[in-house]
């Protein structure tokens, strides 16, 4: 299989995408703080999947991995914050990223 083909890396690809779809949502009613900390969060998560199948150890491996595991944590943070605060959260995203939470625990765990 090669890294395009890899399944965190579309997974977390298509989750960026609709993390800054939504986004633009959150800035056109001007929750800018909230969007830009999810917007980071969000989109940090592929990054840095990617930089990690491309790493030059394992123990960069690993360390990469956990730091999107991070990432996928503080987005769902993020989520849920706006989630509690009233905002209407598109269905799919929660999921998505709870999906990426374990598929990057998965990982971790058996690398």
């Amino acid at each position: 299989m090669s890294l395009e083909d890899s399944p965190i890396r579309t997974k977390s690809f298509e989750f960026a995408c609709a993390i800054v779809k939504f986004c633009d949502e959150l800035k056109a009613t001007k929750d800018y703080e909230l969007a830009s900390q999810l917007l980071r969060s969000g989109t940090s998560i592929g990054a840095n999947t990617r930089e990690a199948q491309r790493g030059v150890s394992k123990k960069d491996f690993k360390y990469k991995f956990g730091i999107a595991l991070k990432e996928a944590d503080e987005t769902k943070y993020w989520l849920e914050i706006l989630e509690a605060t009233g905002r209407q959260i598109p269905e799919e995203m929660m999921n998505k990223c709870d999906e990426l939470i374990r598929i990057l625990v998965a990982i971790l765990k058996n690398s």
